[in-house]
């Protein structure tokens, strides 16, 4: 039977109509509108893992962890390096590329690989699994095409990229004074005002959706080593590629909401700490970082065609190996069972990705029940209005049986300190600073409003004179020229902070976080004319402000954030070295929710597994063990 011509036609129309449909689903999927969870190979294999161990990882997450919402499979750093005696991180020369002076997998570790496939077939195997496959690459053009000085792929036509009537190379585009400043002899920028940069950019990450990646963690271009050029981009091609590639900016050493604000929109995830690995130490630094993000309004900001996430690293549980290693796993997880669920706790309340580090081939019950705990991933994905909760008081060791109503009575007559504190800049008690001038040389910012306590004598800093020869003493660029630390006294070298360095524990910022003086950025605040002080770290104001003595101990911390159901959570964490009772006030747990009032909560802690059947209307306490922490979900009134 014949069709007539217009029923074919219609035909043809409606399926090209469902293609159109299709591309713009795709297109207008929106990315990690949760924080994105998977696995990463560096924690447990450094650069040296092999294809056989990639996809045996992946077969364990599409079977054990995808359906707590582990999606991602990252191979990490240095998949083109090719394995041999001797061979590092900054080893030069040992790098497999193409013809166009871009990484390809080392056919040795990568065998499917071979003949120019690149990551195609361990891409298709990572879907067939209904999992998505994610790459580590590094910032610009690698030094090794720059020495062989490799012709440009211009993309539109097949060829050498051609410009004003010559052809253009990689020592046309490499900027040998910007490399990457932990791989120095690895990877430099490119220049992106060169239509050739451009196109070397292009080349890449049209070469990566070819291959079917669905992640790329681009290493070298965010905290000290930001270039927004490159990432704002890498953006571009990425929005206009035929697939979702979910965009990851690392690493995050001295990483600012400043900054974070300038990427967001350019990215889905940035890290904002160092490495973190498996010591306590790494855990306690991370507290600070995420109570500024949060205060930011930067967690579930938007991001590249969806949200994006402050990324506080992976999580290095399980079987391990070292930082800088050319080793597979071969230990355990250093921290102790306690130290884990703070670090998990942390991650999930702050909504920090979860990207699992530990070899899923050695993953134990203890370790595979802390990261698919149910109420951790509900807090992780689902929850909102996510922030520090300061509203706490500790005590110290005194035997398991406590009265947390006698111990913390609703008026607690305790001790009041002063501490440096900071606020949004809009606060107006925080244009309360004056500038005083003690001679030519010296001037002293004081805190014109005298705190009760200090006999009428003010808080004073001093302003110290500048002895940078250029900014590239000044961490994250010149911006902070001009501007000064300030001395907590005319002799001392302790200057005051906004926020904590790397690797800085949260202990060793106690009532006013002075540290010695350094130029790093969060030690740099600038005075303006209205009387406030303005830290040129985190954009927020200095402010002097009363708190009971145990709130001033930066020991223990507290985290609260509203459930999709309108439930609380509340985490308690004690970063101190003895046992501590951690409360608060049911009544105070109102000024961390907007527009909540609370009178009475009943509820649950997690990790003790104890129920609170009966109304807690005065106070919610918990004896914490040294770094443990408690998560309470509570249906309040």
């Amino acid at each position: 039977m014949k069709h007539s011509p217009s029923i074919s036609l219609t035909s043809f129309s409606f399926f090209f109509f469902l293609l159109l449909i299709a591309s713009f689903s795709v297109s207008s999927e929106e990315r990690a509108s949760t924080p994105p969870r998977g696995w990463n190979s560096y924690d447990s294999y450094s650069w040296i893992i092999s294809e056989d161990e990639f996809l045996q990882n992946a077969e364990i997450l599409s079977q054990k962890l995808h359906a707590q919402g582990y999606e991602y499979v990252v191979v990490d750093f240095l998949w083109y390096r090719r394995k041999v005696t001797d061979t590092g991180t900054d080893s030069l020369g040992f790098d497999v590329i193409d013809e166009w002076g871009r990484m390809i997998p080392d056919p040795d570790r990568w065998p499917s690989s071979s003949g120019g496939k690149g990551f195609t077939e361990v891409a298709n195997k990572v879907h067939s699994m209904g999992l998505k496959f994610g790459i580590h690459v590094m910032r610009g053009i690698s030094t090794q095409a720059v020495n062989a000085n490799s012709p440009i792929l211009d993309t539109t036509t097949g060829r050498a990229y051609e410009e004003s009537s010559r052809v253009w190379h990689a020592q046309d585009i490499g900027l040998t004074e910007k490399t990457c400043a932990w791989m120095q002899h690895g990877f430099m920028s490119v220049n992106t005002d060169l239509g050739a940069g451009k196109a070397f950019l292009r080349s890449l990450y049209q070469q990566y959706a070819s291959w079917g990646v669905d992640f790329i963690k681009n290493d070298c271009v965010f905290g000290n080593d930001l270039n927004i050029n490159e990432i704002t981009y890498i953006s571009e091609i990425l929005k206009e590629l035929d697939r979702p590639i979910l965009y990851s900016l690392s690493p995050g050493t001295s990483a600012t909401p400043d900054m974070a604000k300038a990427v967001s929109g350019l990215s889905n995830m940035y890290r904002i700490t160092g490495d973190d690995w498996d010591t306590w130490a790494d855990v306690a630094a991370h507290f600070d970082v995420a109570r500024d993000f949060a205060a930011a309004k930067m967690i579930g900001a938007s991001g590249l065609l969806g949200t994006s996430w402050p990324d506080l690293d992976m999580l290095p549980l399980g079987y391990l190996t070292d930082p800088g290693s050319n080793e597979g796993p071969h230990r355990t997880c250093r921290l102790t069972i306690k130290e884990q669920r703070t670090q998990v706790t942390l991650w999930s309340i702050a909504k920090s990705p979860l990207m699992f580090g530990g070899d899923l081939r050695n993953i134990d019950d203890t370790t595979f029940s802390l990261i698919t705990n149910p109420t951790v991933l509900e807090i992780n994905s689902y929850s909102s209005n996510n922030v520090e909760f300061p509203y706490i008081s500790g005590v110290g060791p005194s035997g398991r049986n406590y009265e947390p109503s006698k111990m913390f009575p609703t008026r607690m007559e305790e001790s009041v300190v002063e501490v440096v504190g900071l606020t949004s800049c809009k606060d107006p008690k925080a244009s309360g600073w004056l500038i005083e001038g003690l001679d030519q040389d010296l001037e002293r910012i004081c805190w014109k409003k005298n705190m009760e306590g200090r006999h009428g004598e003010p808080f004073c800093l001093y302003k110290r004179n500048s002895s940078v020869k250029s900014d590239k003493e000044i961490t994250y660029g010149s911006q902070y020229l001009g501007t000064l630390p300030l001395l907590a006294s005319e002799n001392a070298d302790f200057c005051l902070n906004a926020s904590p360095r790397r690797k800085i524990t949260s202990s060793e910022f106690t009532r006013g976080s002075f540290s010695r003086c350094t130029w790093n950025a969060n030690q740099i605040w600038e005075f303006h004319s209205n009387g406030t002080l303005i830290s040129s770290y985190s954009g927020q104001c200095a402010i002097m402000k009363k708190v009971k003595a145990n709130d001033a101990d930066a020991g223990i911390r507290s985290w609260i954030a509203t459930g999709r159901s309108g439930e609380i959570y509340l985490a308690f964490f004690n970063l101190n070295q003895v046992d501590m009772v951690i409360a608060t006030h049911v009544s105070d747990l109102a000024k961390g929710l907007p527009g909540r009032s609370v009178t009475s909560c009943t509820g649950k802690e997690i990790w003790t597994d104890t129920d609170y059947i009966q109304p807690m209307n005065d106070t919610v306490a918990a004896m914490v063990d040294s770094h443990d922490s408690a998560l309470f979900v509570l249906n309040c009134n």
